[in-house]
């Protein structure tokens, strides 16, 4: 049997989407399920388009993602070069295209842009009429001598039909009357995306071909090139379109349609992967969280989806918060000491208690700046905070226990959240207080927060006595401008 080849192709055209994270996740997974092999190509053939740095995104995408490939530009596997604009300088697809022109199943075409657009129907859109298909070879050679700008296009039969077979969406059949004979070499000498593809594919020893759905209709135009050489069609599978929650296809102005962009807003590498894969496909038992190897052990690309897939900001919150949760205590601070730096400053609060407070608690490493910005400095709240009808607490009966407070907490020796708690305890009882009249507002008048990680004298330990003591104050005088 063939070994399984799939290939990554893409164009270094600026970050990496979502969409394409997952054409190079599903092309992985197929040839490593299979004991096959991963393979990158740069098809870099539309210069206009080309972004500097790009490919080094592609890289580091790949490297972040975990998808290793076999072969590439730099792990040559005996068919490269892997770079399409390299290949071009060999000449490579100029003479497979002259070989199509020999065979009668392309030809060369000198029209100008001036005739191209006379073709053309209001709409803006129009078929080529085969006009230089009936050029003598006389001609054609006077053109060639003369310097006469050309491109090389395809002969597709005006009769009959071309028939396609999808993986997900079956068999396919057009009228070959619908097919254009499309450009196989542009005018500046490179070839056009699906030429080069194409037989880079059959040289290369693609077996399957994993794309988005979009390319589609673009699957007839491949297979008359593999008909007209008389190669072997890959196996197709063309995915399901990403959408938005909105249902619009997912686009750059999301804000999360990249991996950079997702890497950015503190998502981890591994929980982007895991939730990628489920963006058309789910394995037979519906488990969620899978490993990379477990998503290589399960994956069947027989059971993509057709129906477009939602990308769903808010699950894939979820499930980077449960990887989160499972990392060692240590790696966790390593990955979060940067954001904990950023959100506390004071490096005199201990980077691992924050860090501590913080792992069971967020979903991306961002959250991190909202979860225990409060400590290092109180944000702006309304002191109807302080009412908390399940405790029977209000801002005058806050304001009354944070006075009578102050003064206890001012004579406290030690600080610790265990002596406070103690402390705070007996404090409450002496007045006739539920603990939770009393922690309640202190809690608020430190935090400035509704929502805190870690109780009031937790977070007075950690705040220090004079921190602590000055939020206190600065509380009093807040509260009693607002109760009046």
């Amino acid at each position: 049997m063939t070994m399984v080849k799939t290939r990554f192709a893409p164009s270094p055209t600026g970050r990496m989407h979502v969409g394409n994270l997952r054409t190079a996740l599903y092309s992985y997974l197929i040839a490593k399920h299979a004991g096959g092999c991963f393979m990158l190509r740069i098809e870099d053939t539309d210069q206009e388009r080309f972004v500097e740095g790009a490919v080094d995104i592609i890289n580091r995408t790949l490297q972040y993602a975990g998808l290793s490939y076999d072969e590439g530009p730099d792990k040559d596997g005996g068919v490269g070069p892997y770079v399409q604009s390299e290949r071009c300088k060999a000449g490579l697809y100029m003479d497979y295209a002259k070989k199509l022109i020999e065979s009668g199943d392309a030809y060369y075409c000198f029209c100008t842009k001036e005739r191209l657009d006379s073709l053309k129907t209001a709409d803006g859109y129009g078929v080529y009429d085969k006009h230089c298909l009936h050029l003598s070879k006389e001609e054609i050679e006077a053109n060639l001598a003369a310097g006469k700008p050309y491109v090389i296009r395809l002969n597709v039969p005006e009769e009959g039909t071309t028939t396609f077979n999808d993986e997900i969406y079956g068999d396919i059949t057009v009228n070959n009357a619908e097919l254009e004979d499309m450009i196989l070499i542009k005018s500046d000498g490179y070839p056009t995306y699906n030429f080069a593809n194409v037989v880079d594919d059959h040289l290369m020893g693609i077996t399957h071909v994993v794309r988005g759905n979009e390319y589609l209709s673009s699957s007839p135009k491949y297979n008359r090139i593999y008909d007209a050489f008389g190669w072997k069609v890959p196996v197709y599978v063309h995915c399901p379109l990403i959408t938005d929650e909105t249902h619009a296809k997912l686009s750059k102005r999301s804000g999360h349609s990249s991996f950079e962009d997702l890497l950015d807003q503190g998502f981890l590498p591994e929980a982007i992967v895991n939730y990628t894969a489920l963006l058309g496909w789910n394995p037979p038992d519906n488990q969620e969280i899978m490993s990379l190897d477990e998503l290589i052990r399960k994956f069947d690309y027989t059971k993509i989806n057709k129906s477009p897939a939602v990308f769903d900001i808010s699950k894939l919150r979820w499930m980077n918060g449960e990887y989160i949760k499972k990392m060692s205590p240590e790696a966790f601070f390593e990955k979060a000491l940067p954001y904990l730096n950023k959100a506390v400053p004071d490096q005199s609060i201990d980077r691992h208690v924050l860090a501590e407070l913080s792992q069971s608690r967020i979903e991306t490493f961002e959250d991190i700046a909202d979860l225990i910005g409060f400590f290092a400095e109180v944000p702006e709240y309304d002191c109807a905070m302080y009412t908390h009808k399940k405790m029977k607490t209000d801002p005058a009966l806050s304001l009354e226990v944070l006075k009578a407070a102050l003064p206890v907490l001012e004579a406290a020796d030690d600080f610790g959240n265990d002596a406070l708690f103690e402390t705070l305890k007996s404090f409450a009882a002496e007045h006739g207080w539920k603990n939770g009249q009393v922690m309640w507002p202190i809690r608020t008048a430190v935090s400035g927060k509704e929502m805190t990680p870690g109780g009031a004298t937790q977070l007075l330990e950690i705040l220090g006595k004079e921190t602590s003591l000055a939020r206190i104050r600065a509380a009093i005088e807040k509260l009693a401008a607002y109760v009046g």
